[in-house]
């Protein structure tokens, strides 16, 4: 059953539905604690790639450098994350611009969820346009999340393309983005342990949400998500029609949303079809390095700490998300 958890007011919580257990943690994972406000811990995953893209998955501790805030920082934990479980949630946008790719987006994700999901791992299912749905909560059941993906439908407002008729909306409902993605990482993520990625299916275009930007961004450094953001459009809907919507398309904030949380922008053209693009997210995601230190600053202020992670090699990039929340002292 689809359960609502968005429509015109903030509400209806997610948490109202019953998570399943993720599997026990494995030892190394025991080791290496998420980003918690209650550790003195910090853990962050990463990716390294070379200057043609490709993934180097053999570096070693001494390889790494940490800083917080420009002072650098020791490593006290380095572990290849090529096995730990992985909780994934998929986001997939349904409003009316994305009404002729749906299928196409079904069709993959089932695919990315058939080859991606190991014995430990759990994924969740959204969609969102005019607003959000659960749709399959965790599980690690194939047949269950391809149920969830056949109920991909268009979520428009009641007007369609035009404000609704409720007099206290200031702005049209068509697609809520920035809601979507800070309740899946609020509500769905924050509280689960492991590695987390929200990989998000949009034409980044945001239309009526309640939370900005940088609210949604916060949600994710809280909940510890990586997000990837796959740029894919019908241009046969938005020809003819620039300035229709009262804005302009833009990859902008969805790159915002992926870089700042150490995930990265893919868009879907014909020489890049959505299937690449998850087999490029699925490599990744099992190529991945979690380095832990504790904070050379002890104090619990629960102010956001700048993080750069650095290889000795300067040809190499890192990936890694751009900070972290302190943790705060309880009164």
């Amino acid at each position: 059953m689809r359960g609502r958890i968005y429509q015109y007011a903030m509400t209806l919580r997610l948490s109202a539905l019953l998570p399943l257990a993720l599997a026990a943690v494995s030892a190394q994972q025991q080791q290496l604690p998420t980003i918690n406000v209650d550790v003195d811990v910090v853990s962050v995953l990463c990716s390294v790639q070379d200057k043609r893209g490709a993934l180097i998955p053999n570096l070693s501790k001494d390889d790494f450098e940490v800083f917080e805030d420009g002072k650098k920082q020791e490593i006290r934990y380095f572990a290849r994350e090529t096995d730990l479980p992985l909780t994934i949630g998929l986001l997939v946008d349904v409003s009316v611009s994305q009404e002729g790719l749906i299928e196409a987006e079904r069709r993959a994700a089932s695919q990315f969820f058939s080859q991606v999901l190991g014995k430990k791992d759990m994924a969740f299912l959204i969609s969102f346009g005019a607003e959000a749905e659960l749709l399959q909560d965790y599980t690690n059941s194939l047949k269950l999340l391809r149920a969830g993906l056949d109920q991909l439908r268009l979520s428009a407002s009641h007007s369609g393309l035009h404000p609704g008729p409720v007099p206290t909306a200031s702005q049209p409902r068509g697609t809520i983005l920035f809601d979507a993605v800070y309740l899946a990482a609020d509500e769905k993520l924050r509280g689960e342990v492991g590695r987390k990625a929200i990989i998000l299916i949009t034409d980044g275009v945001d239309q009526g949400s309640r939370m900005k930007l940088t609210q949604a961004i916060e949600a994710a450094h809280r909940g510890d998500a990586i997000v990837y953001g796959i740029y894919y459009y019908d241009p046969g809907f938005y020809r003819g029609r620039s300035g229709g919507f009262g804005f302009g398309m833009s990859d902008s904030d969805l790159r915002r949303m992926s870089e700042e949380t150490g995930g990265r922008l893919m868009k879907v053209d014909r020489r890049r079809p959505l299937e690449e693009i998850f087999s490029e997210i699925q490599t990744e995601m099992r190529s991945q390095y979690a380095i832990g230190y504790t904070p050379a600053n002890s104090a619990k202020d629960g102010s956001f700490r700048r993080l750069e992670i650095r290889t000795r090699n300067k040809d190499l990039k890192v990936r890694a998300r751009k900070g972290y929340y302190a943790a705060q002292a309880r009164p």
